[in-house]
């Protein structure tokens, strides 16, 4: 009886070792075969803010050169609402295959801190892609303002307080955070007026309704070319070779305050790895190839195009960075 037993035990154990190895065959190779016939249908890129602004420029210049490499229609989806948050919480929803990509910007990593509810963690819901270009923010003001330089736009404020508005893109937004930032470091009394877009700022400033405003440098960059807006600093270490007779804030003689609007690719959280590191491969030979580096350079943009890795911690010193910024400004959107 014993005998009968034990043998029933050790078919039984022999059965579980047997279907616990053909989980792991399975799990070993079926990222590879998933990769091979990636992508089975077409990919989307969510973009979570409205067309024309930095977010979109990229998105429609990745996916149409994916398209090509993929041999697989990759296309672009705006959902905005809510600084980011409605279509960020879309993206975050999807199912984690490859198909759904986001295209996120400093927003996707500060409204944590800002909003009261966030229906996304930048962190646990999302896979990093890669941050494909950074754009350093921009100070600029109506030509009627009477201040050629950031000091002398400061002691113009200064000497009217609250009687200054300032046109931002979205609230949680760097050029916002930057705006912040400035008034914190100097007690300035300024008015924010919020937009849905870095393109509706800047056309609020050129009509003069706003007479001073910040945005990330590609939306402004032409106007202020042209001379139809006052290009006061580039908030970088170093002037962009696209826009080289602004000058940055530190040789303005104002000190700590670079901004980066930084743009990047993240993927639904549980994304198979094969897939994370091709398109990781595919997006770098983009960015690299000549003539979209040039019209990325041209429009302000610095390409970056860093690993998964890398840019998962650059999303973390941005929330550091930025929490900060919240915090100490008081901010918070219920």
């Amino acid at each position: 009886m014993m005998d009968a037993i034990n043998k029933k035990s050790r078919e039984e154990l022999v059965a579980a070792i047997v279907r616990t190895l053909a989980l792991f065959v399975v799990l070993v190779f079926a990222g590879p075969a998933l990769a091979q016939t990636y992508p089975a249908k077409p990919v989307r890129i969510i973009v979570p803010f409205a067309a024309g602004g930095p977010t979109d420029v990229i998105a429609r210049i990745v996916a149409a050169r994916l398209t090509e490499s993929l041999k697989q229609q990759v296309y672009v989806e705006n959902l905005p609402g809510a600084g980011g948050n409605t279509g960020t919480a879309t993206a975050a929803k999807a199912p984690a295959d490859g198909h759904t990509l986001l295209v996120v910007s400093t927003g996707f990593m500060v409204n944590p801190s800002l909003y009261a509810k966030v229906p996304y963690d930048p962190v646990k819901d999302f896979q990093p892609l890669t941050l494909v270009a950074e754009s350093p923010n921009v100070l600029f003001a109506h030509p009627s303002v009477a201040a050629g330089t950031v000091k002398e736009l400061i002691d113009l404020v200064k000497a009217n307080p609250g009687k200054f508005s300032y046109a931002q893109p979205s609230t949680g937004s760097t050029p916002h955070l930057s705006a912040e930032l400035l008034k914190l470091t100097f007690g300035l009394d300024m008015v924010m007026v919020p937009f849905t877009s870095a393109a509706l700022a800047v056309n609020a400033t050129l009509a003069g309704h706003t007479p001073i405003g910040f945005t990330a440098l590609p939306p402004a960059i032409a106007n202020i070319r042209e001379g139809k807006l006052r290009g006061l600093a580039v908030l970088a270490a170093r002037r962009p070779a696209a826009l080289p007779n602004v000058p940055t804030m530190t040789e303005a003689g104002v000190r700590e305050q670079d901004a980066y609007t930084v743009t990047g690719l993240v993927m639904p959280a549980g994304a198979p790895k094969d897939i994370v590191a091709r398109l990781n491969r595919e997006v770098a030979v983009i960015g690299k190839l000549p003539d979209v580096r040039s019209r990325l350079e041209a429009l302000g943009f610095i390409p970056v195009l860093n690993t998964p890795e890398e840019f998962g911690a650059r999303i973390k010193v941005e929330m550091a960075k930025w929490g900060k910024v919240v915090r100490d400004a008081g901010l918070r959107i219920e």
